[in-house]
């Protein structure tokens, strides 16, 4: 089933023209290619068929770059859109309809937020040596933030050293869930930076790192989901030597750099998420269209009937409050982390609960590989710790309330 836009009433001609254009090529080249544009990576698969895929892929890019609709997140001056926040935010919206989608409009995780990164913090030099190469291809980069020993949701605990011995950083410690771990030629690392000899923990920093250094070992892609491996690895690094000038920015950036990434990830995130809710609520809908069960279709069974208004209510509510976050950080609203927060809550759990719908709707072809829905499920489960566990955001949202009543104002903090 086609993604059905139109334009929306009150966004920008700019905002709808994006839309609509990115919905086109979604519908006439990705949908109708999706087991062969995916599916092909299996190791299960002939060379003609990769072939077959790659070339697609290829066609694919090259249409969105005529069309301009390639990197949404970076500025003309790197072949980027340039594009504003919110034209983003709804532009990832549809993007994430179908899985996959906006790898080919330049938009893969960890790359895209490294070039953010390095586009906002990295000196001239870094971006003609690190930033160029990622946005044309010829290089791969890795995010290295969490570690085994620290809980990943309090930054503020991380452990890996950066000491400044003279012309070097030498890094040493221990990460986990480093992104595009087997493929990268280079890791962002997030570390706490001192000079040599210097007492304390050292103040949060961002190193560029090539993987090819020596010290850099990655014990192993760690299994997802029940799967043997992934490209999310486990890295020790062991007295790794880079120049002092491979740093993001100054040291103490480190922090405020992890925030620009994850404060703007949790707001595509979630309207990633709501781009995915809306393609499982349709294939649901689609299902209840057409299947026939004890003597009429399933769209006249009451329990049906219900899953049709709890998804719509569950789609709305995320979708409305995913954009009402967006627009605050938009207009640079300190009231934005507790919308962020929220979301960050709220939209995963209930696309978890769309998508257990429309599996339950579809019976046994809704946990296979033929439907996006299984990936979806897993995926909405992650959610549910990427970017900070619920219950950590559920905690800012109510110590920011509270304090928001005891300065006199009340639960509407649009008001």
């Amino acid at each position: 089933m086609p993604i059905n836009v139109t334009p929306i009433a009150g966004l920008t001609d700019e905002i709808n023209d994006i839309r609509i254009r990115t919905a086109r090529i979604v519908n006439e080249k990705i949908l109708p290619n999706e087991a062969v544009l995916w599916h092909a990576r299996r190791a299960d698969v002939t060379d003609a068929e990769r072939d077959e895929a790659k070339k697609l892929r290829h066609e694919v890019r090259e249409k969105v770059k005529a069309e301009g609709l390639w990197a949404p997140h970076l500025p003309p001056e790197y072949g980027g859109m340039g594009i504003d926040f919110m034209a983003h935010a709804y532009m990832n919206e549809i993007l994430a309809y179908a899985i996959g989608a906006a790898s080919l409009f330049g938009v893969v995780a960890p790359n895209s937020g490294n070039q953010t990164i390095l586009v906002k913090y990295g000196t001239e030099e870094q971006k003609q040596k690190w930033l160029l190469p990622l946005v044309e291809g010829t290089m791969q980069s890795g995010f290295s933030m969490t570690e085994p020993e620290n809980a990943g949701s309090d930054p503020r605990s991380i452990k890996t050293s950066a000491v400044r011995e003279g012309d070097e950083w030498v890094i040493n410690g221990h990460k986990w869930f480093t992104s595009n771990g087997l493929e990268a030629d280079f890791f962002i690392v997030m570390c706490r930076a001192s000079e040599a000899g210097e007492d304390g923990p050292g103040r949060m920093a961002q190193i560029i790192v090539p993987t090819s250094t020596p010290g850099v070992i990655i014990e192993r892609g760690i299994g997802i989901w029940g799967g043997t491996s992934s490209d999310h690895c486990e890295v020790r690094y062991d007295n790794v030597r880079v120049p002092a000038d491979n740093i993001l920015g100054q040291v103490g950036d480190g922090h405020r750099a992890a925030q620009d990434r994850l404060g703007a990830g949790r707001i595509f995130h979630c309207m990633n998420s709501v781009g995915q809710m809306w393609r499982a609520f349709d294939l649901m809908v689609e299902r209840l269209l057409t299947r026939e069960v004890h003597g009429g279709l399933l769209k006249d069974k009451q329990f049906m009937q219900g899953f049709v208004a709890d998804s719509y209510m569950d789609l709305q509510a995320a979708r409305l409050m995913t954009i009402h976050a967006a627009e605050k950080v938009d207009q640079g609203d300190p009231g934005a982390r507790t919308e962020i927060s929220a979301i960050k809550v709220f939209v995963p759990a209930a696309y978890s609960r769309v998508v257990d719908r429309a599996i339950q709707v579809w019976g046994a072809a809704g946990v296979t590989s033929d439907l996006p829905l299984a990936a979806m499920y897993l995926g909405a489960r992650t959610l549910r710790l990427a970017d900070g566990p619920d219950e950590v955001h559920r905690i800012l949202i109510a110590k920011n309330v509270l304090h928001h009543y005891e300065k006199g104002g009340s639960w509407d903090f649009a008001g």
